[in-house]
């Protein structure tokens, strides 16, 4: 088997998400329909983060193994010519044998995308959520101090992903305010299902006055799912990048 390791940047708002469903498109669907004619009938695609419906990436990394040796160059020509248009590779390269995007994985940086002007900017309807109330972004970063480090996030963690190991590593954890616009950073070696959507609805409860800043400490230490905050919604959500 040859391995490459794929940089891909995708629209998610015409996809079910990153993996592959039976019946529904998918960003993974789409790669391996678009690698298979090319790299062969076996081939494999593992992507670095399963992200839900709706949610978009900017770097994806992903990584395709195939019976055929093709130069990377030529991959990344042949893949860009068969995917729509909202799926782009951004990068290819060969890589190790025994490389898995996923396993091989040290970390992974998302970016939330709020607007809380008075009209919605109609070029982000897709990207960003947009909320009728002034966010008060210094008591958001109080609020979201404590989530800083090694925790155990089941209260910010989907109820479809309870199988999983609670405990992530919080990096980095920044809210940005450009106008009426805020980004919402944040860096781990691992995210649980829904986690990133689940903090951002319960860090607006807090920016919108309706919970006080203690507050999201007291739910992270509970770990009920059910004292946080609304999940926010999936297009506001980017994947930025994946580090190894």
């Amino acid at each position: 088997m040859h391995t490459y390791r794929v940089v891909v940047a995708y629209d998610g708002t015409g996809y079910s998400g990153w993996q592959v469903q039976p019946g529904r498109e998918t960003v993974q669907g789409w790669v391996i329909r678009a690698a298979r004619p090319l790299l062969g009938e076996g081939v494999r695609v593992t992507g670095a983060s399963r992200t839900d419906a709706g949610v978009h990436a900017l770097r994806q990394t992903v990584s395709i193994k195939g019976t055929r040796a093709v130069p990377a160059a030529v991959v990344a020509r042949a893949l860009n010519a068969e995917l729509p248009r909202d799926i782009r590779v951004v990068g290819c390269a060969e890589a190790d044998a025994g490389f898995d995007a996923r396993r091989a994985a040290a970390g992974k940086r998302y970016v939330y995308l709020i607007e809380d002007g008075t009209v919605p900017t109609p070029f982000l309807l897709r990207y960003a959520w947009h909320l009728p109330w002034r966010l008060d972004v210094a008591v958001m970063r109080r609020a979201l101090a404590p989530l800083r480090g090694r925790h155990d996030f089941s209260a910010f963690r989907a109820a479809a992903g309870r199988d999983h190991e609670p405990t992530c590593v919080i990096r980095a954890l920044h809210v940005v305010r450009r106008r009426h616009r805020i980004a919402l950073f944040v860096s781990a070696d691992r995210f649980l299902h829904h986690m990133v959507r689940n903090i951002v609805g319960s860090a607006v409860e807090v920016g919108r006055g309706a919970r006080p800043p203690e507050w999201l400490g007291d739910v992270l230490a509970s770990h009920d799912r059910r004292r946080a905050g609304p999940t926010a919604p999936a297009p506001g959500l980017t994947l930025l990048r994946v580090m190894y």
